[in-house]
């Protein structure tokens, strides 16, 4: 059995520095990168590509909103089309720097409030799944289960990987929960037991409480939960542990 493992980078900015990018690019098999808009700038861009490549890494973009104050996290109601050039123009400026770098983008995941309202709505996921089409139909879209992007990719014939969490709470509908309203995670071995489950077995507890189903193809593990570094090392050793082998989504699909 093979899976990937995700991570949310290259979100500093300016003088702003977040998440653990140096340690996590060391454990992870593909890198969702920031492109500018909710977090990212031209240097830490391309400093991320050039990790990424460095530990072979596969790239990815990871395009929000035009929210840097709110983390683009904040719900923002926009057209179809522009929606569809929010994603072309950040997902064209990581694949130049990825060029420049000699790689390519292998997969686009969108952040925040547009991944959330992605998910729940055809219009708004028919728009980003169009844009990523134009942009390379090889590219492989990270979706929830039973979500609008990945019945709506699918209808499209674009690649759809099925994404679960280590680091969030599943919902009943298998959905996220946005934010973590959880404890800090103390426990790294059982949480990272609770991703060996969801990944071989296709089981999750939700949010409320029920056993939900789950096709996992990539984990992810955002850089800026804290002890990411300790989660992200729980898990590759429980992998290791239960006969899970740690590739990039370009290698499963």
């Amino acid at each position: 059995m093979k899976v990937d493992l995700n991570c949310d980078m290259g979100e500093s900015f300016g003088s702003y520095v977040m998440g653990q990018d140096s340690e996590m690019m060391q454990l992870i098999t593909s890198a969702n990168i920031a492109c500018g808009y909710h977090a990212g700038d031209p240097q830490v861009m391309r400093n991320t590509v050039d990790l990424a490549k460095k530990y072979g890494v596969g790239i990815g973009a990871h395009p929000g909103f035009p929210d840097l104050m709110g983390f683009g996290r904040r719900v923002m109601h926009c057209t179809p089309s522009e929606i569809k050039n929010f994603v072309i123009y950040q997902l064209g400026a990581l694949r130049e720097f990825a060029s420049i770098a000699g790689v390519t983008i292998q997969h686009c995941k969108p952040h925040g409030a547009l991944f959330m309202m992605a998910m729940e709505d055809e219009t708004i996921a028919q728009a980003m799944l169009e844009a990523i089409a134009e942009m390379g139909k090889d590219i492989i879209v990270f979706a929830l289960n039973r979500s609008a992007v990945a019945e709506v990719g699918e209808r499209m014939g674009i690649p759809i990987a099925k994404e679960g969490y280590a680091d969030r709470e599943h919902t009943a509908s298998g959905s996220i929960v946005l934010t973590r309203t959880g404890p800090a995670i103390e426990d790294y071995t059982k949480q990272a037991d609770r991703v060996v489950r969801m990944v071989k077995a296709g089981k999750v507890q939700a949010h409320s409480g029920e056993e939900i189903d789950l096709k996992v193809q990539t984990v992810c593990i955002h850089g800026d939960t804290p002890g990411a570094v300790n989660l992200a090392k729980a898990i590759r050793d429980s992998f290791n542990a239960a006969g899970i082998e740690l590739t990039s989504i370009r290698n499963i699909l």
